[in-house]
Order: structure tokens, then C-alpha cells, then sequence
């Protein structure tokens, strides 16, 4: 049978990380490819205890009926307190939505804000499943420039005034590829000039709380006095991916429009996620397993910064982030890593080509992005020295 698809679907893939994932079958394989949090941060004995609580407390049931689109009003209550660590003063319970995980933040501000064609600006380079979600509301994503301080202020208000975008997606804190993090000016001068041309900012925040150098930086959202920032925070890579639950925080009346999308996609969070994630939180777990797992991802992100040092070619540039998954790099232009992947899975090492992290990617194809949080210490060092040998055999080539 031919089928008829709906127009939408003719620029939807699935992601690179989610493609390359099938081929990594084989565990000799070293991959740098997903953004994995490390299987000794999972905080595996915790939940089995939460949640054997949750099961045999006589108020089981209520987990197993239908709950509030918004969230459990007790998580809901607590994710009021826990956003004020990201500096957002006085956030109340009506500021706060329960979501599936923080795609679904993002899934559910394009969903009440874009119609087919509308224009959304996006750091270059920015989180892949961004623009697939884009995408799938036939959005059209410019890039804006940016560099160690964030985005260039010049650039984004010129394509604000050329293409009238209705949103702003930023990830200002161990961006999700670069690893860079905003100044404090960067985001409040962001937060003032979104304002002045009413543009919606989501500010998505999944690895702030992964800091294992420099100084702390409030969020965007505690620099908003217009209500333009919707401030979307996930517990995956803090908790654990698979609970698929995170936080929205934003003016009441955008709440109210996100809840309502909310309820056609998934009714609710489900009740056992969320009540994991309560108890986590109420029990006062989360600190003590954050310091362990921050030195954790310290240590791996030292690791692969040795290792590059001492096998890479020197014309190789990468970033040096302060804390989250990823390290950024750059290669001469003339090499495509996508064309020389499978040469890399021959030599068992993966990675995600930089590509895909742009808007628009002509001429894109000599980056790559590398994750150090997944890989023990000595695949790490291992799988950079493979990369490097191909690189450096690479590049030789093009002399």
C-alpha cells in the first residue's frame, strides 16, 4: 500500500544519536556517540527503596488511577522550591507543570506557540531533537551566532527584526553540543531584548546542576521581568533518564495554554514517576548523590581532556566546558566525519557527526561532538587514541 503521510513528515528522521544507537550492538564498540548518564550515577538502590515504599503504602491506588494533567500537587509544591535553586524567586505552584521528561517541555511550548512556516531562532549550534521537534511543527530554524559568552547580542537582535520569530530555544547552561555556558550579562541582556520584541524564550536546563569547576550563573528565567522565558528542567540526567520526568516553570496564563496541550498528548506524567521523583526529592537524596555524581563526570571529562591532549592532531580544537556531557570539536575543513564513520565503527569507536546540530549545516561537516559521561576511564582514553589515529591519517591526507 502507498501511503499518504501527512506533509510534516517529509523532513522527519529519527535523530543521529537515536540511529547510530542501533549500531552499537557490539560492545566492543566505544562510544562517545549518546548523552548517556553514567551507570554508576543511576541512583539504582534509592528507587528500588522509593518505590517498594510506594507499593506497599495503602495509598497505592492513587498511583495506579488517573491524576492531574499538571502534576501531583505535593511534586508540584516541591518543583516550586527546586526551581528557586536555579534562581527563580518566588515561584509558586501555579507556575509549575509536571512533564514527560524536558522534551516534552519543548514538544508543548511549539505546540501552543507555532503554526506551519512560523520562524524559530536557535543557537548555532544547538540540541539536535530540537529541531526534529521543530520540525515536526513545520517550523523553519535560524541559526543565531554565538561563542564563549553566548549568543551574539548583534546578530540576534538582527535577525530578530529580519525574520519576526515567535520563539527563542536556548540551552544557556553546558550547552547541549558545546559544553559552553552563558555569561550572567549574556542571559539578562537575552532576557531584555526578547522582551522589547515580544519573542518567547525557552531556556532549557537539564545540566546545570552538573558543575564540577567555575562559578555558579543564575538562570535566564530569574532575569525575566517580562514572563517571555519558559524555563524547562528535567531530572534525567540527575535521576534517571527512564522516569521520563521533568519541570516547567513559566507565568501562570502559559501554564494554563501548556496543560491544555498536555492533556491531548499524554493526560499526565505518569503517577509512579512522579511519585519516585517526589520522594526522592522530599527524602533529601538528591544533594549528597549530585556531589558524588559531579565528581564523577569531573574525572571522565579530565580523562578525555588528557587523552586529547596527548593523541589528538593539533589541528583539532574542542571545547574545555565547566561541567555537563559533552566536549565540542573541530577538525580541518576537507574532512566530512559523517563519510568517515564507518571507518570509525571499524576501529570500534563512535561518535555524533556536528552536522546535525545546525539549522543550517552546509558547510558544517568538520565538527563533532563527544560525550564522556557514558565510557569508563580507560575506554575513554582508548577510544580517543582510535579516533586520533584516523584523524591524524586524515588530515596527513589532505597535505
Amino acid at each position: 500500500m502507498k501511503y499518504n503521510y501527512a506533509s510534516r513528515m517529509a523532513n522527519l528522521n529519527g535523530t543521529a544519536t537515536r540511529e547510530i544507537f542501533k549500531l552499537l550492538g557490539n560492545p566492543e564498540i566505544i562510544s562517545f556517540a549518546g548523552g548517556n548518564p553514567a551507570i554508576e550515577c543511576l541512583p539504582t538502590e534509592r528507587v528500588k527503596e522509593i518505590t517498594a515504599d510506594i507499593t506497599s503504602s495503602p495509598d497505592f491506588a492513587r498511583v495506579l488511577q488517573y491524576g492531574l494533567t499538571a502534576g501531583f500537587p505535593e511534586l508540584r509544591a516541591l518543583l516550586a522550591d527546586y526551581v528557586r535553586t536555579a534562581g527563580i524567586e518566588g515561584a509558586a505552584v501555579d507556575n509549575i507543570l509536571v512533564i514527560s521528561g524536558g522534551q516534552q517541555g519543548i514538544d508543548l511550548v511549539l505546540k501552543t506557540f507555532i503554526n506551519p512556516g512560523d520562524v524559530i531562532l536557535v543557537e548555532n549550534p544547538t540540541y539536535l531533537a530540537f529541531l526534529q521537534i521543530a520540525n515536526s511543527y513545520e517550523a523553519v530554524c535560524k541559526g543565531v551566532d554565538s561563542g564563549e559568552e553566548g549568543l551574539d547580542l548583534a546578530d540576534l537582535e538582527a535577525k530578530i527584526k529580519k525574520y519576526r520569530p515567535k520563539v527563542l530555544y536556548c540551552v544557556p547552561t553546558f550547552s547541549n553540543p558545546t559544553g559552553r555556558t552563558y555569561t550572567a550579562e549574556n542571559r539578562k541582556a537575552i532576557a531584555e531584548l526578547t522582551a522589547k520584541y515580544g519573542v518567547v524564550v525557552i531556556e532549557d536546563d537539564p545540566y546545570s546542576k552538573l558543575r564540577f569547576k567555575g562559578e555558579y550563573v543564575p538562570s535566564m528565567k530569574s532575569m525575566d521581568r517580562a514572563g517571555n522565558v519558559i524555563f524547562v528542567s528535567s531530572f534525567s540526567k540527575i535521576i534517571s533518564p527512564g522516569n521520563r520526568t521533568g519541570v516547567a516553570c513559566a507565568e501562570p496564563e502559559l501554564i494554563r495554554k501548556m496543560e491544555i496541550c498536555k492533556q491531548g498528548t499524554d493526560l499526565h506524567t505518569p503517577n509512579l514517576s512522579q511519585m519516585i521523583t517526589y520522594e526522592y526529592l522530599r527524602r533529601g537524596y538528591l544533594e549528597p548523590d549530585l556531589k558524588r555524581a559531579v565528581e564523577i563526570y569531573g574525572r571522565k571529562k579530565a580523562c578525555m581532556s588528557d587523552a586529547i591532549a596527548r593523541y589528538m592532531p593539533e589541528e583539532f580544537e574542542c571545547t574545555d566546558p565547566d561541567g555537563g556531557l559533552f566536549i565540542w570539536g573541530r577538525l580541518p575543513k576537507g574532512i566530512d566525519v559523517l563519510k568517515i564513520f564507518p571507518e570509525a565503527i571499524e576501529r570500534k569507536v563512535a561518535y555524533i557527526q556536528g552536522s546535525v546540530f545546525f539549522a543550517e549545516p552546509e558547510g558544517t561537516e568538520n565538527y563533532i561532538r563527544l560525550n564522556y559521561s557514558y565510557a569508563n576511564d580507560e575506554q575513554i582514553d582508548e577510544g580517543i587514541k582510535r579516533l586520533s589515529g584516523l584523524f591524524k591519517e586524515k588530515i596527513a591526507a589532505l597535505k
